[in-house]
């Protein structure tokens, strides 16, 4: 059996699994599974940035609150349903990243950075600013303002349960089958070459900042997408999703799961939301519980959980 054949039944299976664990999980892990299924798109669209392209940024935030305020807005005051609101907030994020890559990528390593960090903040600022339209730090909620969703006769509000899952479900799987696309790809072996030395294969002929400022696209509208589900299945939008802290959140769920790795934003997302949730029942200083056993797994896992599976046992895995 090919390694090819090897990974596609992995990712099938877990895909599967995903799809299944809906019938048996008790409601408030229904609703956590849904959630960390939504953030975990976020995170492959940060890993495409980070594990395949070799640019680290702190600006992600922006193109997830993007994804969110564009299908917020376009629901709130112009009305629109789910499927016009969701496309809005996707273009929002492809927008927002085609803009600032053009600027960001001029610059590389730290400084990369720490641009992609003010314009995140400008961001942040400006969504308080503009708090009339925006809702400021309040943000705005969505109830009774959204058509209830609708297929094959089957009509609910999106805060049900099988249809916030199975739609969190759905764009997970759809970031997930879009990332092995573009990493099996042509584009997506040049990205891997960028991330592994610039220089040579700019001397190859290629123009990187193309290519990176496709990946830096591609990347953003794949966080808006997530930013813009995630609106429609909890029904809120706020400014905290576009503070610095939902640009760490994504940073640190891929250095978990493992950088460059498919299922490492899966992996990490999902360990993260856990220990987080179960730690905060017992402590309130819940977060060095986190930061102690977060450096705990990266010293077992040093390139993080998958990337030490596939260093160890899978050296298949994409």
């Amino acid at each position: 059996m090919t390694h090819a054949r090897h990974a596609a039944i992995v990712h099938l299976g877990v895909a599967a699994g995903l799809f299944l664990l809906q019938f048996v999980l008790p409601p408030f892990h229904h609703g956590m599974v849904a959630r960390v299924m939504v953030l975990a798109a976020f995170a492959i669209g940060y890993n495409i940035l980070l594990g395949y392209t070799g640019l680290m940024s702190l600006g992600h935030a922006m193109f997830f609150a993007a994804g969110m305020y564009g299908t917020g807005l376009t629901v709130y005051y112009l009305g629109f349903g789910a499927g016009e609101a969701f496309l809005a907030g996707v273009l929002a994020g492809v927008v927002l990243a085609a803009i600032v890559g053009a600027i960001t990528l001029r610059t590389s390593g730290v400084s990369f950075l720490i641009v992609t960090m003010m314009f995140a903040q400008v961001f942040f600022l400006s969504i308080l600013y503009f708090n009339r339209v925006t809702g400021g730090d309040q943000g705005f909620n969505l109830s009774g303002r959204l058509a209830p969703f609708a297929l094959a006769g089957f009509v609910a509000p999106f805060s049900h349960p099988a249809v916030k899952y199975n739609l969190a479900f759905t764009i997970f799987v759809a970031c997930l089958a879009a990332n092995l696309w573009l990493i099996r790809s042509p584009v997506g072996r040049v990205l891997i070459a960028i991330r592994e030395n610039d220089d040579r294969t700019r001397m190859l002929g290629y123009d990187t900042f193309r290519y990176k400022w496709f990946s830096l696209v591609i990347s953003g509208a794949l966080s808006g997408a997530a930013g813009s589900m995630y609106t429609l299945l909890f029904s809120y939008v706020g400014a905290t999703f576009a503070s610095i802290l939902y640009s760490i959140y994504p940073l640190l769920w891929t250095l978990l799961g493992g950088v460059g790795t498919a299922l490492g934003p899966l992996v990490g997302t999902g360990a993260m939301t856990y220990l987080i949730d179960k730690t905060s029942e017992y402590t309130p200083g819940y977060l060095i519980v986190v930061g102690l056993a977060l450096v705990l797994i990266i010293l077992k896992f040093p390139t993080g959980i998958m990337g030490g599976v596939r260093s160890r046992w899978w050296k298949w895995l994409p």
